[in-house]
């Protein structure tokens, strides 16, 4: 599978972003979906997380709500809506699969990733 990422810009603090990764090479609804940042000068760091089905999410702790991933596996995408967006959410993205019902906040257990995509939020 090859994933990629999309939707990445410039947008003023409390503005919205949203990411699409999609999918080719094969069936993507087989796939649990993450999606992770990271910042220059920082780790990669777990944003948020869907299941296969799209029915199980997970979110880092630090989005308070902000954040939503959805799944459209008849074409094979994921989004990642970004709303009341802050300075401290600017990093590039990156969406990331696993052949596996279930996902993981983990970046070691994802086998597929795409190319990333910048997000800058300006104050």
């Amino acid at each position: 599978v090859q994933l990629q990422a999309s939707g990445g810009g410039l947008v003023q603090a409390g503005g919205s972003l949203r990411l699409s990764c999609a999918a080719s090479g094969g069936s993507f609804s087989a796939y649990a979906v993450a999606w992770f940042r990271q910042a220059p000068e920082k780790e990669r760091e777990f944003v948020g997380s869907l299941s296969w089905s799209g029915i199980s999410a997970d979110y880092a702790g630090f989005l308070k709500g902000r954040f939503t991933i959805s799944r459209d596996n008849a074409k094979n995408t994921v989004h990642l809506q970004m709303d009341s967006l802050k300075p401290e959410d600017t990093a590039v993205y990156y969406c990331a699969a696993r052949k596996s019902v279930y996902a993981s906040r983990y970046a070691r257990e994802y086998d597929y990733w795409g190319q990333g995509t910048q997000v800058t939020v300006s104050s």
